[in-house]
């Protein structure tokens, strides 16, 4: 991959981002790394300072003038803020990166604002973490920027927007705001509600049961971690599509608990059957590495959990010629050693077995 700091920016100019937390921070430090001139903005004192000393951005000056102002404020203040920054700077390009697009648009149309320089648009990234400590300048890199222009849209004004998504490493797609909240609430705000209904089954479990979990429940509540307060404003802001997802999967549960309940009646077990094979059905519609619907076969290596054991399979895979497509790790619990789940193109699959073994790799799994 090309180092941002090695080729031109597309985006020229002073941007200026307002709010500093997660997104907005991460948006200043890589383009910062672009050598963008970038200003910061936040409505915490506190925050400001912090995301400023981390270096995602400058303090504000009067004499500014953005070419493009980024807005990385939560749901329920965006409208407020794009109209504030769209009054304030008349001849820039206003965008917003919030996660929900119909809303905010909804409110700026029923006060009458002049929206010809607005362009709502959505990263699909993020962290389980928030604030300006946590932000990353790669953590856009290889994800979609939703872009939602309208037949009043500037060709400039979109290039703009559409610019800065490709300077962050992202790649912008075009939706409309109907469009952009239908697809969030299936592919990212009912999963959340999902990890957030199964890890909360944990709350009163017994500490002897939890002592089984491994990396598949792992896997599945990883995302239960987030912001409770952020998580609010976000469901309410699209409640409308989300209800739809959740009263789908809701008789989905149910027909699937009628069948548990009577297992040995007919059709009970197809049931079940169909259950997970329409699971696995969708699984092989979800875009892999580089957005290709690319399947990957994995292997599981077992690790010493000492320093530079990691680094060593890596180097050895790397002698083997396998590029690593995938990696997850797992510690074993009350055991030394971790579990490196390592994704490969299916045709060197064998190869890197059997060089690791040679090698004196433990493979603890592999699919036949």
């Amino acid at each position: 991959m090309t180092d941002q700091r090695t080729r031109a920016a597309r985006t020229s100019g002073t941007v200026r981002v307002v709010g500093a937390g997660l997104l907005g921070s991460s948006i200043g430090h890589a383009l910062r790394a672009l050598g963008v001139d970038v200003v910061l903005a936040d409505a915490s004192p506190a925050q400001l300072r912090l995301a400023i000393d981390y270096g995602a951005g400058r303090a504000a000056h009067g004499d500014d003038r953005p070419a493009l102002v980024v807005v990385a404020v939560p749901p329920d203040v965006v409208a407020d803020v794009v109209a504030r920054e769209l009054a304030a700077y008349p001849d820039a390009v206003v965008t917003d990166v919030a996660s929900v697009k119909l809303d905010p648009l909804a409110a700026l149309r029923g006060r009458g604002i002049d929206l010809t320089h607005y362009i709502g648009s959505h990263p699909m990234a993020g962290r389980e973490r928030g604030g300006a400590i946590s932000a990353r300048a790669d953590i856009f890199v290889g994800r979609p920027w939703v872009v939602c222009r309208d037949d009043e849209t500037p060709a400039s004004d979109l290039a703009l927007v559409e610019g800065l998504a490709l300077d962050l490493g992202a790649t912008p797609i075009e939706m409309t705001p109907e469009e952009h909240d239908r697809a969030v609430a299936l592919v990212s705000h009912v999963p959340q509600l999902v990890a957030s209904l199964l890890a909360g089954r944990f709350v009163d479990a017994p500490d002897d049961l939890l002592r089984l979990a491994g990396q598949g429940v792992r896997d599945t509540t990883r995302i239960a971690a987030s912001a409770p307060e952020l998580w609010v404003q976000i469901l309410g802001a699209n409640s409308a599509p989300v209800v739809d997802v959740l009263d789908a999967l809701a008789d989905d549960l149910r027909d699937v608990a009628d069948a548990l309940r009577a297992p040995d009646t007919p059709g009970a077990r197809r049931a079940v059957a169909d259950t997970i094979r329409r699971g696995n059905d969708g699984v092989e519609r979800l875009p892999g590495k580089h957005g290709q619907n690319r399947r990957f076969e994995s292997l599981v290596v077992m690790v010493d959990d000492t320093p530079g054991q990691l680094g060593r399979l890596f180097g050895e895979l790397g002698d083997l010629g396998i590029n690593v497509e995938d990696l997850r790790l797992e510690h074993s619990p009350g055991a030394q050693f971790g579990l490196a789940e390592i994704s490969v193109a299916p045709s060197v699959l064998h190869h890197a077995q059997e060089g690791l073994v040679a090698r004196g790799w433990k493979i603890a799994s592999i699919p036949s």
